[in-house]
């Protein structure tokens, strides 16, 4: 009797040390899955930085997509000019239609293989968010590197304002550029929201794309990770109007952070209310104080000239004015007097939902606002 006791408690005991040693290799995947950070200036690994916990979920839960260069070449006729839809840092961007149907925009370039590429693609498809276009996966084949995106039809918001394809009489409404630049905004707040925060670094105007339905989706977040120390390519007039985009601290110390992105999105907002290229705007001198060049068009009462004419009267005075003092803001040269992209997203919030209720129609003969066909009237 005591002998099969003893078997029974012998195993019984072998069963709990078996199941500890279950529980602790689990808890170790969990715990490095975890702690397998990445430093937010080079997006390189970095095991002494923990992610946040959203961030390592994300991770656990979606995988980057490996593609086969031959599906690849099937989607984009063999990578043929026909498919060819632009070119940029990273390379020549195709539209490609994959064998499920699916619509996406594949971005390759000529580089040695490394598996600093693939864990860099691996973290950046973890992160999904209404407002960013989704890096779905990646191939790394024939000295090659491809990374496969989301194709969004509409195009970037810049070919809407002042592209070779836009077309000169189309309108946009005060309401709508507000809409796209929450979009935009909620899209960089949520990149400075992750755990370590992640700097889109080449925010500019032709990085936020619109969808079908004219929702805002900032591209290429993080694609300046890929690109190591080489900063400028393509060109040089493509560098010219980049340039702008930049922050003083990143042109002169290449210093980048979270508020040298918002001062990119003031770059953004003037472009997206004037209609044109700041680079035109600025014309000769790109170093200049952004900030004084506006106030001084404000307050010599020709703020007017900068607005972009085909919104008609379709703003409040009050509306514009406030919009134009959050651009201020937005390309100060102190980058700690700069508001943060979350606020700015209130900001703008806040604005929207004043000119929609100051705009509607009240009724006849009900004096509700000043709409802005006054700024092309006012003079100081």
């Amino acid at each position: 009797m005591s002998t099969i006791l003893a078997a029974i408690l012998g195993g019984a005991a072998g069963a709990v040390a078996l199941v500890g040693m279950v529980i602790t290799v689990i808890w170790f995947c969990l715990f490095h899955n975890r702690s397998a950070g990445r430093t937010s200036e080079t997006g390189s690994s970095d095991p002494s930085v923990q992610v946040g916990r959203s961030v390592g979920v994300e991770l656990t839960l979606r995988e980057a997509r490996r593609f086969e260069i031959e599906e690849l070449a099937l989607a984009t006729k063999s990578f043929s000019d026909r498919s060819l839809i632009g070119e940029g840092k990273f390379g020549a961007v195709y539209k490609g239609l994959l064998n499920d149907g699916m619509l996406v925009a594949i971005k390759k370039r000529a580089a040695t293989p490394s598996q600093e590429f693939i864990e860099e693609v691996r973290y950046l498809s973890s992160i999904n968010h209404r407002n960013l276009v989704t890096l779905l996966g990646y191939c790394q084949e024939n000295d090659q590197q491809i990374l496969v995106y989301e194709y969004i039809p509409n195009g970037s918001v810049s070919i809407h304002l002042y592209g070779a394809g836009q077309v000169s009489q189309e309108k946009l409404e005060f309401k709508h550029r507000l809409s796209i630049a929450i979009g935009a905004a909620k899209g960089l707040a949520h990149l400075h929201s992750l755990s370590p925060r992640l700097v889109h670094k080449d925010f500019k105007t032709a990085n936020v794309l619109v969808d079908e339905n004219f929702i805002a989706k900032v591209a290429d977040a993080g694609l300046r990770n890929f690109l190591g120390r080489v900063d400028i390519v393509g060109p040089s007039s493509h560098v010219a109007a980049d340039e702008i985009f930049l922050a003083p601290e990143v042109r002169e110390f290449r210093r980048f952070s979270d508020k040298s992105d918002v001062y990119s999105f003031g770059v953004f907002l003037l472009e997206l209310v004037s209609g044109r290229e700041a680079m035109e705007l600025l014309s000769s001198d790109l170093n200049q104080n952004l900030v004084e060049w506006v106030q001084n068009y404000q307050d010599s009462g020709k703020i007017s000239t900068i607005i972009d004419q085909r919104m008609g009267n379709s703003f409040t005075t009050e509306g514009m004015e406030e919009y134009i003092q959050l651009i201020i803001r937005c390309v100060d040269p102190s980058s700690e007097r700069r508001p943060s992209m979350s606020y700015v997203v209130m900001e703008l919030d806040r604005i929207l939902e004043k000119e929609m209720n100051l705009t509607t129609i009240m009724g006849e003969g009900t004096p509700v606002v000043t709409l802005g066909s006054q700024l092309f009237r006012a003079s100081k």
